[in-house]
């Protein structure tokens, strides 16, 4: 599915990649299937407490010839793959924030290239540390991420279409509730762009952006994030005019030390449905919790360049409210069209993207 569904593999092409914390032979896989359709492949294996232990001893001259290395590796590439385990999602929650914001200059350009001008997906590897996170066994973790990350993403990639339609006719966005979430912007002549298992898996969503100084009103996650390994909940932005004059939550000084990485990090980059049926809880993964049934993502940071509003920033901070009724509700309203209300789809033309038509 990663090489010939999401990235489209063909002959001659070169393909970079990673594994974090993944035995070789998901690795080997992985060349195997490249190999198979035509492709070169570069693979790296990465391991999460030697990138710890590399950030600690990192120094500017070493970022920047890793950071220069890197680039122009991706610069020879024509797609990137990338699956991540996960032993201990706290593994870096010791390295200093200074070294942190350092090392996320350092790698932009990286990032950049990267995700705005190869053929790219990523793919969250199922590990007892994720089970931990959902509050599962192991077992019973390995064949809820199966069933989501196999899906009929075809068939999504068909529902989404009058999504989108409606969304790029939009121009007035309300969204109320949960908690004390009334939040309005516009996202008058954004480009709607649905993601349906061509770059994340598990995947299920369809992404927009705000007009860069439209957004006005209170947004109150009511699910769990994390940054740089350190957990946060009860995240509440207040935003005028665009901007997030005020931010809390239970750590308020890790919240604005994020938010103050920059001055795109106070603004809205990208706004986005989530739509996969099969996802119910968050897990404070983000490529699970951004895609779970009934929610939304509102994000600071960074704007994607498929739907460009302007931002820039070092950060895209992707943090997530549900608003099905067992998490308290809420309404999205398109120039006062009720479109979703307590997380399913309310107008007929939609019909097809609520869970028992995607399964």
């Amino acid at each position: 599915m990663l090489v010939n569904y999401s990235t489209e593999i063909k002959p001659g092409e070169n393909v970079l990649l990673k594994t974090v914390d993944l035995p070789p032979e998901v690795m080997c896989s992985l060349i195997e299937s490249v190999s198979k359709a035509g492709g070169n492949a570069f693979p790296q294996i990465l391991d999460t407490r030697v990138n710890r232990q590399c950030a600690l001893c990192a120094t500017e001259e070493r970022a920047r010839i890793s950071a220069e290395s890197a680039l122009a590796l991706a610069k020879q590439m024509n797609a990137y793959i990338i699956i991540g385990g996960n032993r201990n999602s706290n593994e870096n929650s010791d390295v200093p924030d200074e070294i942190n914001k350092m090392l996320r200059t350092a790698n932009q350009p990286v990032s950049e290239h990267t995700i705005g001008k190869l053929k790219w997906v990523c793919l969250a590897w199922p590990s007892p540390s994720m089970a931990q996170k959902a509050g599962t066994s192991t077992e019973a973790f390995e064949d809820f991420y199966f069933k989501v990350c196999t899906l009929d993403y075809a068939k999504m990639a068909e529902a989404v279409k009058p999504l989108c339609e409606r969304m790029e006719r939009a121009d007035r966005v309300r969204i109320t509730g949960p908690l004390d979430t009334d939040i309005t912007f516009s996202v008058k002549g954004m480009p709607a762009v649905p993601c349906v298992g061509k770059r994340n898996v598990p995947d299920g969503e369809v992404y927009t952006a705000p007009i860069i100084d439209s957004a006005n009103g209170v947004m109150h996650y009511n699910t769990g994030t994390s940054w740089n390994g350190k957990e946060l909940d009860d995240v509440r932005l207040v935003l005028k005019d665009g901007k997030i004059i005020e931010a809390t939550g239970s750590d308020t000084e890790v919240i604005n030390s994020a938010l103050d990485t920059d001055e795109g990090a106070r603004y809205i980059g990208e706004f986005s449905f989530g739509i996969n049926p099969h996802i119910k809880y968050p897990m404070r993964n983000t490529l699970f919790d951004e895609k779970a049934d009934g929610s939304f993502h509102f994000t600071p940071g960074r704007a994607y360049e498929k739907a460009p509003n302007g931002n820039k920033s070092k950060i895209h901070w992707d943090m997530v409210a549900i608003q099905r009724p067992d998490f308290g509700g809420g309404e999205i309203l398109f120039d006062d069209e009720l479109i979703r209300k307590d997380g399913r789809f309310v107008p007929d033309y939609l019909q097809g993207l609520n869970p028992e038509n995607l399964i």
